[in-house]
């Protein structure tokens, strides 16, 4: 991290310019610090970083700051209890840096950490430690979250899966700090696609780890993160509705339909049958999640939807939700989804004067909060991600990917390490640069990712 990194964007394009530009800059008002340890809180009123969100937002952040971003991720890991749970957000209370245990507040963590140990020079003895995170905190799940055995991980409260007030959890505490279940609820302890998918996760990073380390467990691992995914499709997944359903205490499955679904996506925890099958159903129904301002909470026909302006994940378009799609579709090859996802972000972030607030109304694509919440991280590192990801450079699971989507005249630079990747494109094609060679020019509506020697390794059609 000593050596230097520089990220550049430049477009013909002024909206896209000045969209990357001011979240660039309001990124850099939610740097802080951690006693002497410099973090990106989640920001727009949010000073803590939280599981659910900062690792993630860090990693992303990487380019613009690597020490906050290695803060993001290695503070987890220094507050994980001996029992392995890890707490679900790190405040700053009276000047002294405290983790938090009383909500799970999901798990955007294992792929940002390996992302991180590839960005980082691929330090082993990192990688090590966060092998033994992984296997510590699957453990806790298992040991603490499985209160009926059987085999179905639960959540305990709202907070374990961050979906803040949100209807379907009914009578459930927001909050649960005891490793043992909550008692006389209706609604918790409920069987979760996100909790089973924390643990997929887990163990699905934990054999990509074993193959770097060469430590014999890869096919342990593999076989244990398969252990886990078919139980979910056994017992969450419903076939003839292509969609997952959290249950409830005594197994009766929830109606609702909800995005959690595209979670599932993000930490690849369906096959690609299951997550073809929501996203054709679901996914791009107009009636459901592919309203006018794409992917609310709640299926927009569902009974339990609302579009609630306040904190609420019961129905409006949440940018935390649009950050996590940009892995989920790629995780399953559906990388053409993201022009249309981003062009119509850009949209709603830039006809409500550029404020970067949590949540958008899904038919109207007005900004809700925008006279009190300006600077929302997940929803800023949405903008700089789908552009970075349509017209940039980004790690890919440790590679990195070339974006070339067509249009406006731009130049991307991602200087790593020594070694200096380009994009120079007029719209149609572009000139790639790998460290002192430059490639022949190539068409536009493509990213690529190539071997050492220049060749095309893979490549992706944005149409």
């Amino acid at each position: 991290m000593h050596q230097p990194i520089y990220q550049h964007f430049s477009c013909s394009d002024h909206r896209l310019q000045t969209l990357w530009d001011k979240a660039l800059s309001a990124s850099r008002n939610n740097l802080r610090f951690f006693e002497a340890r410099k973090v990106l809180v989640e920001g727009g009123g949010y000073e803590k970083i939280w599981l659910e969100t900062q690792p993630m937002g860090g990693e992303m952040y990487f380019p613009h700051d690597p020490e906050a971003a290695f803060n993001n991720v290695s503070l987890f890991m220094d507050y994980q209890r001996p029992d392995g749970r890890l707490p679900g957000s790190i405040a700053l209370i009276d000047g002294k840096t405290t983790p938090q245990f009383n909500k799970l507040q999901g798990f955007c963590f294992p792929l940002h950490a390996m992302n991180l140990y590839y960005l980082m020079g691929e330090d082993r003895a990192f990688l090590q430690r966060l092998d033994s995170c992984l296997r510590r905190f699957d453990q806790w799940l298992w040991k603490t979250r499985d209160s009926d055995g059987d085999g179905v991980l639960e959540s305990y409260c709202v907070y374990d899966t961050g979906e803040d007030n949100a209807l379907r959890y009914g009578d459930a505490p927001c909050w649960w700090e005891s490793d043992a279940p909550p008692e006389g609820n209706a609604y918790v302890p409920m069987g979760s696609m996100d909790m089973m998918s924390f643990s997929f996760s887990c163990r699905n990073t934990l054999c990509r780890i074993a193959a770097i380390l060469q430590n014999g467990e890869e096919s342990l691992w593999r076989q244990k993160a398969d252990d886990v995914q078919n139980v979910l499709i056994a017992n969450l997944w419903d076939k003839k509705r292509a969609a997952c359903f959290d249950r409830c205490p005594g197994g009766k499955k929830q109606q609702t339909l909800t995005h959690n679904n595209l979670r599932c996506m993000y930490w690849e925890s369906f096959t690609d049958e299951m997550a073809r099958a929501f996203v054709e159903k679901h996914l791009l129904n107009p009636s459901e999640f592919w309203t006018p301002l794409p992917l609310p909470s709640v299926a927009a026909n569902d009974p339990l939807f609302r579009n609630i302006p306040e904190n609420n994940w019961s129905g409006q378009c949440e940018g935390l939700t649009y950050q996590r799609a940009i892995f989920a579709l790629e995780n399953y090859g559906m990388e053409k989804l993201l022009p249309s996802l981003g062009e119509k972000l850009f949209d709603a972030v830039a006809k409500n004067g550029y404020a970067f607030t949590q949540q958008y109304d899904p038919f109207t694509g007005e900004a809700s909060l925008k006279e009190t919440q300006s600077a929302y991280g997940p929803t800023i590192l949405s903008v700089l991600g789908y552009i970075t990801h349509l017209f940039g450079i980004f790690p890919r699971k440790g590679d990195m990917r070339f974006s070339l989507m067509g249009g406006p005249a731009y130049t991307f630079e991602y200087l790593l390490r020594g070694q200096l990747y380009k994009i120079e494109s007029n719209g149609k094609e572009a000139v790639i640069t790998l460290g002192k060679k430059a490639l022949a020019p190539l068409p536009c509506g493509f990213s690529y990712t190539f071997h050492p020697d220049g060749t095309i390794k893979t490549k992706h059609s944005f149409t």
